[in-house]
């Protein structure tokens, strides 16, 4: 028995006492939930929907928990019920019901933990966003394991998924881009303010090497502009490349690459201007005109058009969320800095300046990460020059634990990453703690196929007695509720977390129990039954390490 089905079937029994009068409750009964008891001995599960409704239904708690209680205890799967303290409804599973669980994980496969919440709604979801002037630094390649992983979740529970990646390739930093190209072409330092590092001087070379191949004019012998707009034309061109390709070896990739500049061009911010001076959403003081942002919960009002006539950029966030919205998006996420919390009430704003509800927008804000390394941090790239990069990272540890590493934790929350003990494999490395669960499994299923154990051969649920066996199934009956909560709140960190559980609870099992017979041991349904839990606990963890974009090794 699922906790959804022991939900399910709490559920139907108040509904019965409901329509034959033993609660009196009009209206929605509202959610019910079973969680694990803090102390197993208290039992499999317990509610406290007795505390919910109790007073509802003209009842104290506990008088509602015994009533429930009678209700419940003739249900097939229902072993023993207690009330406790204030009305909590402790339930014992039998063994058979609760082992049904290994062969239902077992038999949904890649499916289980999935749910049907968002099904038929779009989202876009856009994050990193860098401009093309370097490579990703760490707080990009936050928001890209995160971002995607998020993505995963949401899509996991029916959402249709757009990633996009919105960029300018124009602009003060594309100049600065431009003139620390050139100059590091002709051997000179690179102008205040510019950038620096080694991918400055690889990116001028192979602008100039593309140049000579392709026998165009050399730029050095051209006026200053006209160097500083070759070099940016094909700089920015080399640049984003590599972020791309940067982007994939990291397992993200996006459905669009949205041009900031598209906006203006198409005349798709004139329109959204156009239409928001009409419907009053903007109006005009000291030559400027400004966004009624207060209305809508912002802190100011917004210049969208300056005194000179020249758009603010929050014109371009007002057409670029309508933009969305004709594409087909219900809902639009935005993954910002740590830099951007004026962002939230802005970008709402402008959605109900468009007449749109404002929960269609949802803002995330990241903070900082800091790597570590012999306790100190690391301040520096060789290559990236002032900032570190995704492929210091990726260089260091790995494209898995650093993807781990990045999800494990809250995205509003500044995380320390300790490289020596993401490269170390012990089981304080989460990452790898998680991962050698999985490769054990996989072991043990190899070495059962050696026996001759095969799971066809019989299923004895009811054989699973022994107390880590109830653990670990109490564990992986909980992945579906970790990842509608993880949907819910947007918290992919909720299922890093989980998986660090399930392992705990199966290298438990695995050093308790066996799945193989010792010596001239015979072969038995407890042996069988035992593989179907441990593959059903394989299964869980590649299902929830591919919500966060890492590998489920087979060998470690």
């Amino acid at each position: 028995m699922t906790p959804e089905e022991l939900t399910e079937t709490i559920l139907a029994a108040i509904e019965a006492g409901v329509d034959d009068g033993t609660f009196a409750i009009e209206g929605d009964i509202g959610e019910v939930r079973v969680e694990r008891p803090r102390q197993r001995d208290h039992g499999d599960w317990a509610t406290n929907v007795a505390m919910q409704l109790g007073k509802r239904a003209g009842l104290s708690p506990r008088e509602f928990a015994e009533k429930l209680a009678a209700r419940l205890a003739n249900e097939p799967g229902i072993e023993s019920l207690e009330v406790a303290g204030p009305g909590f409804l402790n339930i014992r599973l039998r063994a058979d019901a609760a082992g049904e669980l290994a062969r239902g994980i077992v038999e949904f496969g890649e499916g289980y933990g999935s749910g049907e919440s968002l099904h038929g709604k779009h989202v876009n979801i856009e994050f990193v966003s860098a401009n093309p002037t370097g490579p990703i630094h760490l707080g990009g390649t936050r928001w890209a394991a995160v971002g995607d992983s998020l993505a995963r979740l949401l899509e996991f529970h029916g959402a249709e998924v757009t990633r996009e990646y919105y960029f300018n390739d124009h602009g003060a930093q594309i100049d600065r881009f431009a003139a620390s190209l050139l100059a590091a072409i002709k051997g000179e330092e690179a102008p205040e303010d510019g950038y620096a590092g080694e991918y400055i001087q690889d990116i001028a070379n192979e602008v100039m090497v593309e140049a000579m191949a392709a026998g165009d004019v050399d730029p050095l012998e051209l006026p200053q502009e006209e160097a500083l707009e070759f070099f940016r034309e094909r700089g920015v061109k080399l640049m984003f490349e590599q972020i791309k390709q940067s982007l994939h070896n990291f397992g993200v990739d996006f459905d669009v690459y949205f041009h900031e500049d598209s906006l203006h061009q198409s005349g798709a911010v004139d329109k959204a201007i156009s239409h928001l001076k009409k419907t009053g959403a903007l109006y005009e003081s000291e030559g400027a005109w400004w966004l009624r942002s207060t209305d809508y919960g912002d802190d100011r009002d917004r210049v969208v058009i300056r005194s000179d006539g020249r758009p603010a950029y929050i014109a371009g966030d007002l057409a670029y969320f309508q933009d969305k919205r004709h594409r087909g998006a219900d809902l639009c996420i935005y993954l910002l800095g740590a830099d951007h919390h004026g962002y939230i009430a802005r970008l709402k704003a402008a959605a109900a300046a468009f007449g749109d509800d404002p929960e269609n927008v949802e803002v995330k804000i990241g903070q900082m990460v800091n790597l570590v390394k012999d306790g100190e941090p690391v301040r520096m790239s060789k290559r990236a020059g002032t900032v570190v990069a995704l492929e210091d990272l990726v260089d260091a540890v790995g494209v898995d634990a650093a993807r781990y590493a990045l999800v494990r934790s809250s995205a509003d929350s500044n995380i320390d990453i300790d490289l020596d003990l993401l490269a170390s494999q012990s089981n304080s490395n989460p990452v790898f703690y998680v991962q050698y669960a999985h490769a054990r499994s996989a072991g043990v299923a190899r070495n059962a196929t050696e026996y001759g154990i095969r799971r066809e051969d019989g299923f004895a649920p009811e054989l699973l007695t022994h107390e880590a066996e109830a653990a670990l199934l109490g564990v992986l009956g909980e992945f579906p509720r970790v990842v509608t909560q993880a949907v819910e709140f947007r918290e992919q960190h909720r299922v890093a977390r989980y998986l660090e559980t399930v392992a705990a609870a199966y290298h438990g099992w695995y050093d308790r129990t066996r799945v193989t017979p010792l010596g001239d041991e015979e072969v038995t349904d407890l042996h069988r039954t035992r593989l179907w839990l441990n593959d059903a606990a394989g299964q869980v963890l590649r299902n929830g390490l591919a919500l966060l974009g890492v590998s489920a090794p087979e060998r470690m």
